[in-house]
């Protein structure tokens, strides 16, 4: 070392560990205006969201990327919401008890039979935005 020059401190460098991971949260919707809503909201609020308009590939991503909610519309075109369950839940049994669903058609015969036979949140269009908070956290967080 040179007479008179000190060194200075090491800085700490910041590593990716360090920085805690955000909550992700997979929007599954073929309305691309709510999709979009749901999902700027989400970001405003500290979560990381992706939006999907199409579940079938919206399943594929689900089932190979780590999740902590999954806010699915019921009715959708090609694979509806109650299959897109079915199928999470069959691979991935915890990752089906972080669904929220979002519809408007939760009183057809149909889905209320689904319904009746999951326990999970439904929040019926439109949302209100702090009752999708109050769920997203919920979720993510039991």
């Amino acid at each position: 070392m040179l007479a008179g020059c000190s060194v200075p401190p090491v800085a700490r460098m910041e590593t990716i560990a360090d920085t805690p991971r955000k909550r992700h949260v997979l929007i599954v919707d073929d309305n691309v205006s709510l999709a979009h809503f749901f999902q700027e909201i989400l970001k405003l609020h500290g979560y990381e969201a992706t939006m999907m308009t199409d579940a079938t590939p919206a399943l594929k991503f689900a089932l190979t990327h780590p999740l902590d909610a999954i806010l699915c519309d019921l009715q959708m075109p090609q694979l509806e919401g109650d299959l897109f369950y079915a199928t999470v839940e069959r691979s991935q049994p915890a990752l089906a008890r972080r669904f929220i669903f979002v519809t408007g058609v939760a009183d057809e015969p149909r889905f209320q039979t689904f319904l009746s036979t999951v326990d999970v949140p439904v929040l019926r269009k439109p949302v209100p935005v702090d009752e999708l908070l109050k769920e997203i956290e919920r979720v993510t967080n039991g």
